[in-house]
């Protein structure tokens, strides 16, 4: 019998890889989605592709949506990335990212005759985003089961966040215990063109807690 197909969006970063990990443990045929949508960090895309090429990804697609020409975002626009995210939500949020990449991913489940979507959003030690909540899975979940064919025809969806209620030092351990390599992984939101990390940024200063309350040697390339 063949094993069940499951697409896992892959950003390059550690969560998305700890994700990808977990899919492939879990026995799924991995499919890895990768989104260029502007973003500044454009070297996560690389780091995505080393990723899903050492974690055994059946394929590994990159699909190109054009977000920086709404803006909104330190991400998508001419915005100076913060050093610490301020109080309420901060401006590395980007608009409705997290919804279009799970349509993208969606759409490709549907084609593939996937029934698993796998994605590293995550409820504990993050930014404050309001698409990386268990009610936003949740309700994309059966959005996504009323909105496709295959759901209809009974082939229901699951939308899967396996991260959304670890702290970053549980990602890590479980990154390791699965054997992903944190140091081909780039999460800095405004690394150099080399992959190198600033830092100070609201990602940074996130994974570099993580890995210290591990008590795991931090493996990241830091500019400098």
């Amino acid at each position: 019998m063949n094993p069940a197909k499951a697409v896992v969006l892959l950003s390059g970063g550690m969560d998305s890889a700890t994700v990808l990990a977990i899919a492939r443990a879990e026995g799924f045929e991995t499919y890895a989605l990768s989104v260029a949508y502007g973003q500044r960090h454009t070297s996560e895309l690389i780091a995505a592709a080393r990723v899903a090429r050492d974690l055994g990804a059946k394929v590994h697609k990159t699909v190109t949506i054009d977000l920086r020409s709404i803006g909104g975002s330190a991400l998508t626009a001419d915005i100076d990335v913060p050093e610490h995210g301020g109080e309420g939500i901060p401006i590395t949020y980007v608009p409705a990212r997290n919804t279009i990449m799970l349509s993208v991913a969606l759409g490709w489940a549907e084609v593939l005759g996937a029934q698993e979507i796998f994605c590293g959003v995550n409820a504990v030690d993050y930014s404050g985003y309001p698409d990386c909540r268990p009610a936003f899975i949740e309700a994309f979940e059966r959005l996504g089961n009323l909105a496709t064919k295959a759901a209809v025809e009974g082939n229901r969806l699951r939308v899967r966040a396996p991260l959304i209620d670890l702290s970053k030092a549980d990602i890590v351990r479980r990154g390791i215990e699965l054997g992903v390599d944190f140091g081909s992984t780039v999460s800095c939101y405004q690394a150099d063109a080399d992959g190198r990390a600033c830092g100070h940024c609201d990602a940074c200063r996130l994974r570099t807690a993580g890995f210290v309350a591990a008590g795991v040697p931090d493996p990241t390339n830091y500019v400098g």
